[in-house]
């Protein structure tokens, strides 16, 4: 679902507030967070889809880095998760084994615990987890937290959505995917220590809303605007190739339709590179907001460990909410 139509849904329902809840939908967060004593916060999240890839193992990897990405985001450490499966049984229970065996595999590497689950049989395989961490609240990464001067920093390069639109169409094969599908099973989890270790305090995980989307939903949670240097933005191979022959997902106008006149570009910028900074991601990078102070070492860190690819891609203005898309960096 589009994040505007995400928005008017959950714009009529009633939502509940208590002490113990410091974590507020309509602000955007990652996960939600309950309070279970002034030093440990409970951390719930949970996303399932249908493959992106064509490997089951792979897909149940991809997967289950997703789902456990918004958990990182928030600074938090993830502990159990569940399955959540809908597959049709005729397509061969040896094929949903795998899925789950390679789901099974990425949690263990994240230090959770599988405990349990939910299948139903369903038309079309979809998987994902509900997952479960814990954080410390004062140690916790928030999407609110951005001020002016602060880098952006952005730790994975753009273009599952295309590239993944390009497979179904048959236009590239699962070896032109080697690099991003690579990417999309790699836990955040690194990264995400290396944010804390370095003063991030505003973060957020690049998925659904694409690169725009989430940088949209970061500057109105933090009452900031922002500049989005285009051409520093990482594109996996053959994402500019792919987009310029149409194959665009559905989402990514979604993406841009839901942000509108918030964003403007500022001078010129090429159509498809444009278009890609609002490309849906699977298993996208971390997000954050740095002071500038801090910024090289974090990127020399990034860079020198899990990240090779990590950029600086804008900063955060004064201003009211809006993104401006410069093609360059501006000095």
């Amino acid at each position: 679902m589009g994040p505007g139509d995400l928005e008017e849904v959950l714009s009529q329902l009633p939502w509940d507030t208590v002490p113990e809840l410091i974590s507020k939908v309509e602000s955007g967060e990652d996960a939600g967070v309950y309070l279970l004593d002034k030093d440990t916060a409970l951390v719930q999240t949970l996303d399932f889809f249908p493959p992106i890839v064509n490997d089951p193992y792979t897909f149940g990897q991809v997967a289950a880095a997703n789902a456990l990405s918004d958990i990182y985001a928030m600074g938090a450490r993830p502990i159990t998760a569940l399955n959540l499966v809908a597959f049709p049984c005729s397509l061969g229970l040896d094929v949903l084994a795998e899925i789950l065996s390679g789901g099974h595999d990425k949690v263990r590497e994240s230090g959770a615990v599988i405990v349990g689950g939910h299948t139903i049989d369903d038309e079309e395989p979809k998987y994902g987890l509900s997952v479960t961490g814990l954080v410390n609240p004062k140690e916790m990464t928030t999407i609110d937290g951005a001020r002016p001067g602060d880098v952006l920093v952005l730790t994975k390069p753009v273009g599952t959505g295309i590239l993944a639109t390009a497979l179904k169409a048959k236009f590239i094969g699962d070896g032109d995917m080697a690099a991003a599908i690579e990417s999309m099973r790699t836990l955040n989890r690194e990264a995400a220590l290396l944010f804390s270790s370095h003063g991030v305090t505003t973060c957020t995980d690049v998925t659904g809303f694409g690169l725009g989307g989430h940088l949209f939903e970061m500057v109105r949670a933090g009452g900031v605007a922002a500049e989005l240097w285009a051409v520093e933005v990482p594109l996996f191979d053959g994402t500019l190739e792919m987009g310029r022959m149409g194959m665009m997902p559905a989402g990514l106008y979604r993406n841009r339709e839901y942000v509108g006149d918030a964003v403007r570009v500022d001078g010129s910028c090429d159509p498809t590179l444009f278009d890609c900074l609002f490309d849906p991601q699977t298993s996208g990078g971390l997000l954050g907001s740095v002071g500038e102070k801090n910024a090289g070492a974090l990127l020399d860190a990034l860079r020198g460990g899990p990240c090779p690819e990590a950029s600086a891609v804008g900063r955060i203005v004064e201003g009211e909410v809006k993104i401006t898309i410069c093609e360059e960096k501006k000095t």
